[in-house]
């Protein structure tokens, strides 16, 4: 649930006059990124400004930078895992006073009226919700992400930050973590079943210690002998090389659930065989060819293979405060903004546990 009210007006003199914001951008595709100044949006009755202190680096940052994915607009300011400091808020905001603690993740407006709205389920808006960058507002401006000093949001469309949690790992929980949150409490998973987690990246990483914070029996899949210790760290039950045919063979028809969140080209058919009667397989990861699944593996069990998103404000709330009453953050390593071209390279030879994050205050005058 969303912070109550503060019961106590904040709100600054609205103005029309855009505000001109620092930041980092893609000038074109596959361009290094460098310094970037921009124009955001004016202070409006419901928005909240806030001082960005910290931004995630997702994997998706990387394909969108470098128009992987098409339809790119440039030049392009990435970011969706965003946390800091209210220092302004509009007349009409009562959730929010200056000075609190808030957070954005992946999108910042959607249509509001469509049942998926109205269900709380905003990022599967039927008109589209509006990206919190490498999108386009209601008025057609492209939007800006957090890879900058500061950012004008609707307080609809804001998080409130745990006091108790580390500002920097709290970061990747606004992508990386409600992907992997969402589906763990979509399909319910509960204390006493048993729960796979393909791939320990950055969202491996955060599936694993929501799914052992649900009470699940969680077991880890890796094809990297290396992770084995930092997964059992992490709190896995069990490890499995997923390259080892015999061991893959030892848990055939013994999950409840399993949580895909590997990219690259892999089999999906060798876990769908390790699913019990009536289990989900999900996939949040998304290869770059379809994968090939042959359905006597779906039909002969009853077993279904689904795919999740993100979720919505309320959801993503409930991560938050979930987060707080279990102490559980991301796994990062900080960098410098003019690090970021380095990071980039880094993460495609998977040389990061378990996540970037900038600090903002080293964005360049």
């Amino acid at each position: 649930m969303r912070g109550e009210p503060h019961g106590r007006n904040t709100s600054l003199t609205d103005s029309n006059e855009m505000t001109t914001s620092r930041g980092y951008a893609a000038p074109q595709a596959k361009d290094a990124l460098g310094p970037f100044s921009f124009e955001r949006r004016s202070v409006g009755p419901t928005d909240i400004q806030i001082k960005i202190a910290f931004c995630g680096v997702c994997h998706s940052d990387i394909h969108q930078a470098r128009d992987e994915w098409g339809g790119a607009i440039f030049p392009m300011v990435p970011g969706h895992e965003i946390v800091g400091t209210v220092t302004a808020v509009g007349r009409d905001v009562t959730t929010f006073a200056v000075g609190d603690l808030a957070g954005v993740g992946c999108f910042v407006d959607s249509c509001r009226s469509c049942t998926n709205c109205a269900d709380g389920l905003e990022q599967f808006c039927e008109q589209g919700m509006v990206a919190t960058y490498n999108g386009r507002d209601k008025e057609g401006s492209p939007t800006y992400g957090g890879y900058s000093n500061d950012i004008v949001v609707d307080a609809a469309y804001a998080l409130t930050i745990p006091a108790s949690l580390d500002l920097a790992g709290v970061a990747p929980l606004l992508c990386a973590g409600i992907t992997t949150y969402s589906p763990l409490r979509h399909w319910k998973i509960t204390a006493g079943q048993k729960v796979g987690v393909v791939g320990l990246g950055g969202l491996g990483h955060m599936a694993l210690k929501f799914a052992k914070a649900f009470g699940a029996h969680v077991v880890q899949f890796t094809t990297s002998p290396g992770k084995i210790a930092d997964a059992k760290r992490l709190g896995a039950d069990e490890v499995v090389l997923s390259n080892d045919a015999d061991a893959m063979r030892a848990h055939a028809g013994s999950f409840d659930f399993i949580l895909d969140t590997v990219s690259g080209e892999h089999d999906l058919m060798a876990y769908l065989a390790m699913l019990k009667r009536d289990g989900t397989m999900t996939l949040v990861g998304v290869p770059e060819k379809p994968p090939i699944v042959h359905p006597f593996l779906l039909i002969m069990g009853r077993r279904s293979l689904a795919g999740s998103l993100i979720g919505g404000i309320a959801e993503t709330q409930e991560m938050l405060n979930f987060c707080a009453t279990h102490d559980i953050t991301a796994d990062v390593e900080v960098i410098s903004m003019p690090e970021i071209n380095e990071a980039y390279e880094r993460m495609l030879k998977n040389d990061v546990k378990y996540r970037f994050v900038i600090d903002m205050t080293t964005l360049p005058a």
